[in-house]
């Protein structure tokens, strides 16, 4: 959420941001729904230090009739302050419901588009394998060698349902054990935290309300997470910290789940775009400070680069176009594994920062060596998301006769170089 001052003082650079973000509101009416806002909080606060005089000008009444007389002057104060104060819960009903659609603005590196068809290559690394076959479909692969079972998974578990099996799971627990063991020799708090989270957390994050639709939400009016970032920034949700303890960097596990609404006819074989998954998240909070949010978010981004390098799976980095950010992004940058039997590049990893706009929500603030109380920065990016990554890992590691090889960097975990043709 933005500052309502900000957006006051900085109209139409707000608007400009929503635009380039290709997201509709309209800075104005929210300017004159906060115009009432304030005139009524004016009224009300005149109204109630009327009353706060007239209770001293009763009580020091001298006479029951002085007294009677205050408190008939009253009725007509305490009447005015009842409207306006059933006048201002509409309002602020209103204004809230505005404001937490008002978009982050964009960083200005930030290129134009609509789509993620319109992202922007950064850098790329790694050799695409050049194969004298033509190569098979993850899905292929991990049936082929019994690692996964899809049939019974929707027999089960409805559609994208699936089991992971054998290989298929020993690779998941190798990918596992690989990137704790990463994170265990940096300066991150390993963390598990809860999939089943309320709602506030989901609205802090900005997932609520413009993503309910992608949300599996429960009886009891809880939802369950798509990625551990909504429950990790919930952790410290109504606090102050401390800036010497900044910045707070958690390497957060969670079970992750997602309808893929308005996915429908994509990515329907394999595991590639499933409801149920796992998934370790960076998430950072530090001090209030675009040149920190900055150097933290290309860190986050080298971790993650630095895991697919160790699998030897080529990649690409792209920065995010306007039309492809989310409500509070100042600036993302996607990380796309190769694809061989799709010959395109497909994601596996999200970075991106926020400023203050997730925090302002969440209430998340820290006290500076001044003692000004302000709102921290946030940041989130993911470490590694499975199964997804068997995708890119199957197919770019496959071999003529069927075979799969193991990444060295996973062997000692797997305890075996390859996955032998059955």
């Amino acid at each position: 959420m933005l500052d309502i001052k900000f957006i006051r003082e900085n109209k139409d650079i707000v608007a400009a941001g929503a635009k380039k973000k290709h997201i509709e509101i309209d800075i104005d009416k929210l300017l004159s729904i906060d115009d009432k806002r304030r005139e009524l909080q004016m009224t009300i606060d005149e109204k109630r230090a009327e009353q706060n005089i007239a209770s001293d000008a009763i009580a020091s009444a001298k006479s029951d009739t002085e007294k009677q007389e205050v408190i008939a002057r009253m009725q007509g104060v305490k009447e005015t302050l009842k409207l306006a104060e059933e006048s201002m819960q509409a309002i602020l009903k209103e204004w809230r419901a505005m404001m937490v659609l008002v978009p982050n603005v964009p960083d200005m590196s930030v290129p134009e588009g609509t789509s993620d068809a319109d992202n922007q290559e950064v850098r790329a690394w790694g050799e695409k394998p050049a194969f004298d076959f033509e190569p098979k479909t993850h899905s292929e692969l991990l049936l082929a060698h019994d690692m996964a079972d899809y049939e019974r998974g929707a027999k089960v578990a409805g559609f994208r349902g699936y089991f992971l099996k054998n290989d298929g799971a020993r690779l998941v627990w190798a990918l596992q054990r690989f990137v704790e063991d990463r994170f265990s020799k940096k300066d991150f708090t390993p963390i598990i935290v809860p999939s089943l989270v309320r709602r506030e957390s989901f609205v802090g994050t900005g997932y609520l309300p413009q993503s309910e639709d992608d949300l599996y939400k429960t009886q009891d009016g809880e939802y369950l997470a798509g990625t551990a970032e909504v429950a990790s920034m919930g952790y410290y949700m109504e606090e102050i910290l401390d800036k010497k303890d900044l910045p707070i960097k958690f390497f957060a596990f969670s079970p992750c789940f997602r309808r893929e609404a308005g996915s429908h006819g994509k990515d329907t074989k394999g595991i590639f775009r499933i409801h149920e998954f796992v998934k370790y998240e960076q998430v950072v909070l530090c001090e209030a400070s675009h040149e920190e949010s900055v150097k933290l978010h290309e860190e986050l981004t080298a971790n993650s680069e630095a895991l697919l390098q160790e699998l030897k799976l080529p990649y690409r980095v792209v920065v995010n176009c306007g039309g492809d950010l989310g409500l509070g992004q100042v600036k993302k940058y996607d990380i796309e594994a190769w694809m061989p039997s799709e010959k395109k590049y497909r994601e596996t990893h999200s970075s991106s920062y926020f400023h203050d706009f997730q925090t302002r929500r969440l209430n998340i603030r820290y006290r500076d060596e001044n003692g000004t109380v302000r709102y921290v920065h946030s940041l989130n990016n993911t470490a590694l998301a499975m199964p997804r990554i068997l995708c890119q890992l199957v197919e770019n590691n496959q071999r003529a006769d069927g075979s799969i090889t193991i990444p060295d960097v996973l062997r000692g975990y797997m305890g075996k170089d390859a996955i032998e043709k059955k």
